[in-house]
């Protein structure tokens, strides 16, 4: 019963809580800078869905960026492969 709930959020809440675009985000997937979002099909239409833990890479990578770093460096620096 130890286990971390964790909240799926929406590209737009997760996007408000890093300060980065819904467009950086879905880039930086696609890429594999982050982990790949939950995805819900409903309909026609698929929605994104991101945990706690794929929110504090995005942040973490935010920070990296805005100190200078390339995103690849600060991917791999927020995912701990460094």
């Amino acid at each position: 019963m130890n286990q971390k709930i964790q909240a799926p959020f929406s590209i737009g809440s997760t996007s408000r809580m890093t300060f980065v675009t819904q467009k950086q985000i879905r880039h930086w997937e696609a890429r594999g800078y982050i982990p790949a979002a939950m995805r819900v099909v409903c309909g026609e239409r698929a929605y994104r869905y991101f945990t706690l833990d794929q929110i504090e890479i995005i942040t973490k990578i935010k920070s990296y960026l805005d100190q200078g770093y390339t995103l690849s460096h600060a991917s791999k620096m927020a995912r701990n492969k460094i």
